[in-house]
């Protein structure tokens, strides 16, 4: 059985159980989380509940356009006023560079990309967050609304690292 179907399988059985008073699109903690897409971030290894944040995931947990675009859905439609952003340690953009990507990628697909794809590779995980903080810090529409703080997930541990701006 492929894996969308388990998926819906378990939706089936759960949905049972699915009470619409009891979630809503307002977080109850009033906080944001930009993340990587990885796996082994989940909300029980943050200690949250579904509910309790927006979780807004990308590879690398880039505080790219449409991340910002989220940031402010978030903050201004729905009322977050903090932000974390978290990386990881052995995150999988740490291990190659864009050039790198874009070769293998284009490879496997045996063509080009028909647009323009930029990964944003790193080398240093603590570097990359401190960029993503400034992004965010920078940006005129969040800027002194809303707390952004930054964290590294040490997978090795499951523990989270402040990372000073």
């Amino acid at each position: 059985m492929s894996a969308i179907n388990r998926v819906l399988e378990a939706n089936q059985r759960n949905s049972i159980h699915y009470d619409p008073h009891q979630v809503s699109p307002r977080p109850h903690l009033r906080l944001a989380v930009l993340t990587c897409m990885d796996t082994r971030i989940s909300l029980p290894a943050l200690g949250l509940k579904v509910g309790d944040a927006h979780m807004i995931r990308n590879a690398g947990g880039i505080a790219t356009d449409d991340a910002i675009r989220s940031l402010l859905v978030s903050h201004y439609l729905l009322g977050t006023m903090e932000v974390m952003v978290i990386g990881h340690t052995d995150c999988g953009l740490m291990k190659a560079s864009e050039a790198d990507l874009h070769h293998k990628i284009s490879t496997e697909a045996g063509k080009p990309s028909n647009a323009a794809v930029h990964f944003h590779a790193f080398h240093d995980v603590d570097t990359n967050v401190r960029r993503q903080l400034e992004t965010l810090a920078s940006h005129s529409w969040l800027s002194g609304r809303v707390k952004i703080r930054g964290f590294v997930f040490e997978v090795e541990t499951g523990r989270l690292r402040e990372v000073q701006r």
